[in-house]
Formats: structure tokens, sequence, C-alpha cells
């Protein structure tokens, strides 16, 4: 009997993966043990700024040297600009609903609470234009960020000059960078499926 309940529990445990099979994680194969430096000192960092590594991350680790820079890229977006961190947030987001990138809006949408954005305004947030929750500022952040977005970087005037009037110089840079970026990233989740992480993994918290 106790052979029997011992092999029964041998099978069992053979049946449990022992990592995610990237299957459930994009269309690519599954990342091997990230033995390069390069991928180290990443998941490093990741864990130093209280993140985890999440599956962008493993996707991108087939490319170690890229994955390094867009993970500089995106904690340069996050931690070293003068932007509002609200503001970064609710631009990265529409970002991700003009693209319809489930990855990139399940991971912003906590960044953005953490930065005061209500559950009231992440629901009009698509038809920003017609709600009354958004400010003047938020609306001038969002008529740019539609129209680099939405219209292949082709800015009117009317729009850009309304987005100036409430942003500097600098500002105006970060925003269109941060913008920019994270259209780029909607298009790698959505071109190699990169599902949103589903084991409670979550991204490196912004500063607010």
């Amino acid at each position: 009997m106790r052979k029997t309940i011992l092999y029964i529990g041998i099978l069992l445990l053979l049946a449990i993966p022992i990592r995610a099979d990237n299957a459930t994680v994009s269309r690519l194969p599954t990342l091997p043990d990230p033995s390069d430096p390069q991928l180290k000192e990443m998941f490093a960092k990741i864990r130093a700024k209280g993140g985890q590594p999440l599956n962008i991350h493993l996707v991108q680790g087939f490319a170690p040297a890229l994955a390094k820079a867009r993970l500089d890229m995106a904690y340069a977006l996050r931690y070293d600009v003068v932007t509002p961190a609200l503001l970064r947030e609710m631009a990265i987001l529409r970002t991700g609903q003009i693209l319809r990138s489930d990855y990139e809006i399940d991971q912003h949408i906590p960044l953005a609470r953490a930065c005061g954005m209500t559950d009231a305004q992440i629901a009009a947030l698509p038809d920003w234009r017609s709600s009354d929750l958004f400010d003047d500022k938020q609306r001038a952040l969002l008529g740019y960020t539609e129209a680099v977005a939405a219209h292949g970087g082709d800015v009117n005037d009317a729009t850009y000059d309304a987005f100036a009037k409430q942003f500097s110089p600098q500002e105006i840079v970060e925003i269109t960078i941060t913008v920019v970026t994270y259209y780029g990233t909607g298009q790698l989740t959505k071109a190699l499926r990169v599902k949103p992480e589903g084991d409670g993994r979550k991204s490196a918290p912004p500063r607010c």
C-alpha cells in the first residue's frame, strides 16, 4: 500500500512543471536559464527596484543586449524624468488602448492606480473627450498622446499648441519619448503574443 502511494506521489510530482512553459508566455520557446551576464544583471536590477522579472523580460531575454537597453529606457522613463508619474501612466495606458495591447494595459493599470488615477478615470479613458473626469492639463496630454499614437505622429498645430501651453519643453520631450517607446512595446507584445502574468509577478513600483 505504501509503495503504491509513493509511486502515485512520484507520478504527480513529475506531472507538475518545474517552470512555466513559454507556450503560455509568448510565441517563442522557453528561455533557458539566464546564464548571460547581461541578463543576470538585468534581473538583479529588476529585483533591486522591488519588481520581478516579467514575461516581457523573459521574451526579450533572447536578445540580452537589447533587453538590457530596453529595461534601462523603461526605468529612465519611470524614475529619471520630471513629468508627474500620474500623467506618464495616463499616456502609457491610452497608448496601450489605442494599440489594443492587453499586456501593456494589464501592466500599467496597477501603476496608474498607485500614482492616483481613479478607477472611474481608467474606465472613462477610452472616451475621455466626453468625460468630465479629466482636467485641462490631462486633456491636453491625452489629445497629444492620441495624435502621436493613433495618427502616425502627425500632430496638428491646434493639438500641439494646447499641449505646449500645459507642459515645459523638457516634459514635451519626455512625454513624446514615453508614448513612442510604449507604442513600440505594445507592438512587440502583440507581434510575439506576450501574455499577461497570471502568477502574481509585479512590475517595479513607480515613484509617484
